[in-house]
């Protein structure tokens, strides 16, 4: 298995003390964690895009960008791009110079995004989210793999002989679709042949694993080798301690403020927004958390793969409010004793 560090940069007050940084001193800590990251031998570390809510992460080209300017080797990837509210031709020309500065290590997360409220941002209508993201997403296809792009659609003015500007460094950089909630995603993935990352953060394990059974099962109904149906997990946040009892007693009180803290009154029952797992040990037991003993996070990342069969496991440090000390320990423990044994019980082609 790989494994991928993700940052959405989330920018509340510490769910225990109120304290709030600044948001130069928190992006700097996105730079540091994820050059962190790399030193430490994670293959890839990803940042996400929100444009409402609690959140810095409005331009992940520019985090990823600093990001290759300072590593050599680490996948840049991000969680996810919100095609649906984005121009295609901008999507391709930024995101092609980033790979050419990181010859070749971008890779993009493709979704709708979790935030609703950036459809409003952008004057546009959320009922129409799906259409959106589809004929986004096939046109950025055509302006990677084409030049002279000829393209009518109903949401962006047509296009005329359009070649974009840089090409990607070595073809068609890949592109993965994160899949939540809904069958749309794990569909187009599959009609497509790319791969799904499952967000794998909130809900149980039987409702991710219901799409990524649709996507396995499309993939190979619309003609594609089943043995490149890729698929990669989130985690609802990463914290580690000795024993059970441990983590309990250290992490206990952290945990369930900040479910309490995240809790969207107005969008309780519906999926992807909520954590059922409302203390910690129901999310040790049952949730996707990766808490407790080292032991117990490896059982739950090979009991993840036993259903899933992923390739890449992304885990999240910063979810909690940890300083930049206590994530780049936390990833350091992670890499030395958790990390080595998953990759050896569940061993992956990706990126080899």
């Amino acid at each position: 298995m790989k494994f991928q560090v993700l940052s959405i940069i989330g920018h509340a007050p510490h769910p225990l003390t109120g304290e709030l940084p600044t948001a130069a001193d928190r992006l700097a800590q996105v730079v540091e964690v994820g050059t962190a990251a790399e030193r430490l031998g994670y293959d890839a570390y990803a940042v996400g895009e929100r444009h409402a809510g609690a959140f810095l992460s409005s331009s992940p080209t520019v985090l990823l960008g600093a990001l290759a300017a300072r590593t050599t080797r680490i996948k840049l990837l991000t969680g996810v791009t919100v095609v649906a509210i984005l121009d295609p031709v901008r999507v391709a020309e930024d995101y092609a110079t980033l790979d050419q500065l990181s010859r070749g290590r971008v890779e993009l997360v493709i979704g709708k995004g979790a935030e609703a409220g950036h459809f409003d941002l952008f004057g546009l209508d959320e009922a129409r989210q799906w259409d959106l993201q589809k004929e986004k997403y096939e046109l950025l296809r055509r302006l990677w793999t084409e030049e002279g792009v000829d393209w009518e659609g109903e949401f962006r003015p047509a296009l005329k002989g359009v070649t974009t500007v840089p090409r990607p460094y070595a073809g068609l950089p890949r592109i993965w679709h994160g899949s939540a909630t809904s069958l749309n995603s794990p569909e187009l993935a599959a009609r497509h042949g790319d791969p799904l990352f499952t967000a794998n953060a909130i809900q149980p394990r039987a409702a991710y694993a219901q799409l990524i059974d649709h996507y396995r099962e499309r993939f190979e109904a619309y003609g594609h080798d089943p043995a490149r149906a890729h698929v990669a997990a989130g985690s609802g946040g990463l914290l580690i301690a000795d024993t059970h009892e441990r983590a309990v007693a250290r992490h206990k009180d952290l945990y369930e403020a900040k479910v309490a803290q995240s809790f969207k009154p107005h969008l309780a029952g519906k999926a992807g927004y909520n954590t059922p797992f409302r203390t910690i040990e129901d999310a040790i037991a049952d949730g996707p958390q990766l808490i407790g003993s080292p032991q117990q996070i490896i059982d739950k990342i090979l009991g993840y793969h036993a259903v899933y069969r992923h390739d890449l496991q992304s885990v999240t440090v910063d979810t909690f409010g940890q300083s930049t000390g206590e994530q780049i320990e936390t990833l350091q423990r992670f890499a030395e004793e958790i990390a080595p044994v998953v990759r050896a019980e569940a061993p992956s082609s990706l990126w080899e």
